[in-house]
This record gives C-alpha cells, structure tokens and sequence, in this order.
C-alpha cells in the first residue's frame, strides 16, 4: 500500500500543527504508524490522498450513520449555502431543528452549541445555577469533551496518550486541582458504590453526568441495576445528565434514552444532530433550561451557535432518519453480523477476543473474559491490537485507530463491505 502522498502530509502538518493533528487519537500513537490524510469520502467509503479505498468504520467518529456525503444533507447543505454561510442572528432553521429533536426526544427546549465539549459544558453550569450546588459526579473512563472540570478520569484518547491519576486528579495538564477537586468520580456499572458516593455527598451534588453505552474506554454497556442507581441520584435533589454525544439518534431514533428506557433531567447532543457538520445541543425539561441567558441567570453563548449550515445538515440528517426508520434494523442486523464474524474468526486463530455490541457501535477487546468497566477494559492487549489494526488497513479496512474506542456502522453498509471486512479480519487474525 502507497502512502507517500500522506507522508508528505503528516510531516508538513508537523511543523505547523501540534502532533500534525487536531484530535490526538488521529495521530495513531495507539496503533502505530503515521495517520492518514483524507481526501474523499462516499458512502461507506474513505479514499486517501494517495488514492487507496477502505471501508470505513470511524464514520467521522460517529456523525455519518447514513454513510458518507449522502445526498439529502449534501444537497441540504448547498441550498442553504446559497443564501449565505453564517448570520450571527436566529434563523428559521434553527427553530425546525428545535422542534424536531423535541418531537423526536421529549426535551421540552434545546440549546444549540457548537460541539460535544461545549454541549456537557454548558449542561454542567445550568446544573449548577438550577440548584445551587458545587459538585458533580462522572464515572470513571467516560468522556465527556475536553472542558478543565471533566478531564478527570477520563477516556477517549487519554487512555493511550496519558496516565490515569487515582482520585479526582486531572487528566491532563494545564488543569487546576482545585477545580478537578470540585468532580467526584464513580464506578461504571458500580451501582452499590453509587449509592454509597450519594449518601455520602449527595446533598453537594448538582448532577451526576454519564454515558449511557461509553464509547470512550471501548463499548461499555450498563447493566439494569446501574441505570436504576443513576436515576436514583435525584432522591439526593441531584440532575442526571445522559451525555448522548455519541449514543443520541443513533442507537435509535431517541438515542441510548429511547433504547434503554432512562429519564434524565438533562440530554446532551452531538455528531448525528449535525449531519457531519460541527454541532452540538443540549435540552430537557423547560423550568430548568427556563435558567439558561438571556431567559435565566446562567450565561451560555456562541458566535457560530445555530450556524445555518450545520443546522441544515442537522436537519436533513435527521428528517431522513425520520422517514426511514429502517436504517435502524439495517445497521443493527449488520454490525450483529459482523460481531459474530469477527468472533469466529478470532475463535479459529486461537485468539482470545472479547467483542461488546449494542446497535451499531461495536469494539473488539483483546482480552478473555467480560469487559464491563474501564478496569475490565484496560487489561486488554493494545500491543496485538495495534498489529490487527495495521494488517485491516494493509486490507483496505479502516479501523478506529485505538484499542478503547467504538467503531460505527452506517447504512451505506451492505453485503459487500461486510465480506471484505471478514475476509480481511481472518488474515489479520491468522498473523497474530
């Protein structure tokens, strides 16, 4: 495989950019080698600027479940690129798109931000100013943005590019322990040590914050005693803050919320919300978003919030899934294929694999035994990892470059793509 093109990218992206990336998991410390540079991208494909094709499973980390520059929001997007790319005034889109994510969640009103990290952020401070309270809780190994007061404990990339402190100490430099002091860490899947944390501290607790199904230690899946300790977090006056960045309009057409019935105080949205477009959002029930500037005391604001184009990709986005909700059985039964190919195969080769799926998100843990928290979860074999992970691309399979993350699935997958990943995944297995 050509990738001189890259190469000549990745070392002029050097002298100018941090690492030559702008997120640290696309550097491929994890997996080795150097990142590639994209040039294309249509339906479940990638193309390279060397002109090399995979079959991609990043999805640009989520956002593309209908597969890459789908029509419908492509199309979305140019209309609305003709009237002009940013107003900094409200737009008629931006009230569609409202409505819509409230008629498909029940969040009584949304706020629209700019990212995933804005979106947490933002629901934190709202919490805070809605009771008055200091604290929050996060789990261990959930990642919720890049925001100073939730690098604590965190996953995403800072599983292979960082150490993990012990406690309440930050994981990056450049945050300030006392603020980090100010976030308490929890268990995952630990609902006993919940409810212990809460009965000890529930009274300073604002909210406690989570991710549904992590994406971000790999697939971590809660179990039904977990879900009904997080909910009871509000006998202690706390909010729960379902952190659906990842999960929302994904894992159904209400996200993580819908699939595993919870009720959370406050949602908060990224990637599918915006068609591929940068956007994020956060909503709930109206007496505490009622808080929110210029209608309440908490301020939140953004320049390029409600950017008309990221609404119009948000909206088309959403409105397909709307009016084809068999996507959703479609990626569904695809990656349930996929799981089982892949575990065969492992299981052929001899080598111990550990696979959690739900819907379209799946990771491949190198390891025996359950995954079901971030300890399970770093046992796993990043060394073999990394080798599986550069004999798929050799294949023309693009994987998530990181041992401890999801991969997506979209409905540009077919039969096909699912054949030339298990044809690939048995040789990569047969080498290690």
């Amino acid at each position: 495989m050509k990738i001189d093109r890259s190469t000549e990218l990745f070392r002029a992206a050097c002298t100018v950019i941090p690492g030559g990336v702008n997120s640290p998991v696309r550097a491929f410390q994890a997996v080795g080698g150097n990142p590639l540079f994209i040039a294309r991208a249509e339906g479940a494909y990638l193309e390279d600027a060397d002109g090399n094709r995979y079959v991609d499973y990043i999805g640009s980390w989520g956002p593309m479940i209908l597969g890459h520059n789908h029509p419908a929001v492509r199309e979305a997007v140019l209309e609305a690129l003709a009237s002009g790319t940013s107003f900094g005034a409200p737009t008629e889109r931006e009230v569609e798109l409202a409505r819509l994510v409230s008629e498909i969640t029940g969040a009584q009103k949304i706020r629209f931000v700019n990212s995933g990290t804005e979106a947490t952020m933002s629901a934190l401070r709202l919490a805070r100013g809605f009771t008055g309270r200091k604290l929050i809780v996060k789990f261990r190994g959930n990642y919720h943005g890049h925001a100073d007061g939730l690098l604590v404990q965190a996953g995403s990339g800072l599983m292979t590019t960082s150490a993990q402190l012990g406690g309440s100490a930050p994981s990056s430099a450049g945050v300030p322990p006392e603020y980090a002091s100010l976030t308490l860490v929890a268990e995952y899947n630990d609902p006993a040590g919940l409810r212990e944390l809460m009965r000890e501290r529930g009274d300073e607790v604002a909210a406690v914050i989570f991710e549904p199904v992590v994406g971000n230690a790999g697939v971590l899946i809660p179990t039904p005693e977990f879900l009904a300790a997080l909910h009871a977090v509000r006998e202690h006056g706390a909010l729960l803050i379902a952190d659906e960045v990842m999960t929302g309009f994904r894992l159904a057409p209400a996200g993580a919320t819908e699939r595993l019935g919870l009720e959370p105080d406050l949602i908060c949205w990224g990637k599918v919300i915006g068609g591929g477009l940068p956007v994020g959002a956060y909503g709930g029930r109206a007496e505490i978003m009622n808080f929110v500037s210029p209608e309440g005391p908490v301020y939140q604001a953004g320049t390029l919030s409600g950017n008309p184009l990221a609404m119009a990709a948000g909206l088309a986005t959403l409105r397909q899934l709307r009016a084809h909700p068999e996507i959703y059985a479609s990626v569904d039964a695809y990656t349930e294929g996929l799981a089982r190919g892949l575990q065969a195969a492992a299981h052929a080769f001899g080598i111990p694999v550990t696979i959690n799926r739900i819907g379209s998100m799946l990771t491949v843990f190198f390891l025996e035994g359950a995954v079901n928290d971030y300890q399970d979860a770093t046992r796993a074999d990043t060394e073999r990892f990394g080798r599986w992970f550069r004999s798929m691309l050799e294949q023309g399979v693009y994987w998530a470059p990181s041992q401890f993350e999801s991969i997506f699935v979209s409905g540009a997958h077919g039969e096909q793509e699912l054949e030339i990943t298990l044809k690939a995944a048995q040789k990569a297995f047969s080498l290690l």
